[in-house]
């Protein structure tokens, strides 16, 4: 106790200058409620104020200057006031943490009358003012205790139980920062018990300060994980949204790309195919799954743009007109007319936009070359030949593999990408059985 005593007020000073920055912190914070910033503000601000008016009435007592008349009257006023203001800021952090965290429709009755004995506590240390009922000053500038004093300590321990008695009454769900809320003023109940037996110290209000120190500290503790929770919720809700737009869209692209190729009934599954198989090469060369998803939907999508086109141009079984040939080149196109819309998007247009561009610069619509061409359309341009010639038409039956693989072999650099190429390749002789053009031919239900 001596040791305390000795180096009471540099811990003060030292208390004090920590309640000023929490109260700064209190001020901008902005991840907690309104009403709890100006709680803790209050908390804080009068805990600083608590220690500098304690040290002040150290410093000041003994000294008989005009200067050391006030501040000694005026620091010990203060540091009974600022106790009180303290149990009811804590008071008011704890109503607002009733409504607002515990939703509450209105704050429990013992809060209220907390409110109650504060004011009544805060009455009282004025009228002992005038009646010297708490304590004096003597002719040379002391602190003198009263026959009073103690009932100073009868309004914070009021609320201090009244607090109890509310957390168990209606605060179990929530308990945890609410009892260590109140552990952290009860230290100050007990700390008021010892020094009630040993005059000349300042142990109360040490401990009150430290316990404001360290309440706010579990606040922002508890607002923090309060936050980071709301957050992982706000995200999971985001990418629960997001999923349900991708599966939308994805559903979306299969109901169209099946009405598309339904225009002929040798093309049905067609687009289907080609989005497996864009798929396939797609994921040999380490595009992400988000990537692979937005390639699949391109490939489903790459022939949307025959929609525009006439039906008996599509189904038809001999040979096109030059006209009717030039409707079919005009696919892309239209294509991209109607994707365009998709601006978050833009690989899906491409793909339709595009396929039909060879990598020599001899394709359509544009005569695009090389690296010119979109990754994307280069992609779905072998797949799209691929499944072309493993397909049934009508002037023809499919493909051998073996001259399925020659083709493809044989457009490497001049029809294909040769990277993309060389994937179907190595795709096309890992299916020694030829079970790849019959294991994605359309099910009943596509």
């Amino acid at each position: 106790m001596e040791l305390f005593i000795n180096y009471q007020s540099d811990l003060m000073l030292i208390l004090s200058a920590i309640c000023v920055l929490l109260a700064i912190f209190s001020l901008i914070t902005n991840y907690i409620s309104a009403g709890k910033r100006k709680a803790l503000l209050l908390m804080t601000s009068s805990a600083a104020l608590l220690m500098i008016c304690d040290r002040a009435s150290y410093v000041f007592q003994g000294d008989m200057s005009t200067l050391g008349y006030f501040m000694v009257r005026v620091s010990n006023f203060m540091v009974y006031l600022a106790t009180l203001v303290i149990f009811y800021a804590f008071n008011e952090y704890l109503i607002e943490f009733a409504i607002k965290d515990c939703k509450m429709e209105a704050m429990p009755k013992g809060l209220g009358y907390i409110r109650v004995i504060i004011s009544l506590g805060i009455f009282t240390l004025i009228v002992s003012q005038f009646m010297n009922f708490y304590y004096t000053i003597d002719s040379n500038n002391f602190y003198r205790r009263e026959e009073g004093f103690g009932v100073s300590y009868v309004f914070p321990a009021a609320t201090v139980i009244i607090h109890y008695i509310v957390a168990f009454k209606h605060f179990r769900k929530r308990f945890r920062i609410f009892l260590l809320g109140l552990l952290c003023m009860s230290f100050s109940v007990i700390a008021a018990t010892i020094q009630y037996f040993n005059y000349g110290i300042s142990l109360v209000n040490v401990t009150l300060a430290g316990s404001v120190i360290a309440f706010y500290m579990l606040t922002i503790i508890d607002a923090n994980k309060i936050y980071r929770k709301a957050n992982e919720q706000k995200i999971k809700f985001l990418e629960d949204k997001h999923k349900h737009s991708r599966k939308m869209l994805l559903q979306t692209s299969e109901a169209l790309a099946t009405a598309i190729d339904a225009k002929d009934n040798y093309t049905n599954g067609h687009s289907l195919r080609v989005a497996r198989y864009s798929e396939m090469i797609a994921r040999r060369i380490g595009k992400t799954e988000e990537e692979l998803e937005l390639i699949y939907i391109a490939g489903l999508l790459h022939d949307i743009g025959k929609i525009g086109i006439p039906d008996y141009v599509i189904g038809k079984e001999e040979g096109l007109t030059d006209e009717e040939f030039a409707m079919i080149c005009e696919h892309p196109n239209i294509g991209r007319r109607i994707l365009s819309k998709l601006d978050t998007s833009p690989d899906i247009c491409y793909g339709a936009s595009y396929h039909h561009e060879r990598f020599d610069g001899n394709g359509y619509p544009e005569g695009l070359a090389g690296d010119r061409i979109p990754e994307i359309a280069r992609i779905i341009a072998v797949a799209d030949a691929y499944d072309a010639m493993t397909s049934r038409r009508s002037y023809r039956d499919i493909l051998p593999q073996t001259e399925v693989r020659n083709e493809i072999a044989k457009g490497i650099g001049t029809q294909f990408d040769p990277r993309f190429a060389m994937i179907m390749l190595k795709i096309i002789d890992e299916d020694e059985l030829y079970s790849l053009r019959q294991t994605l031919r359309p099910t009943a239900s596509e």
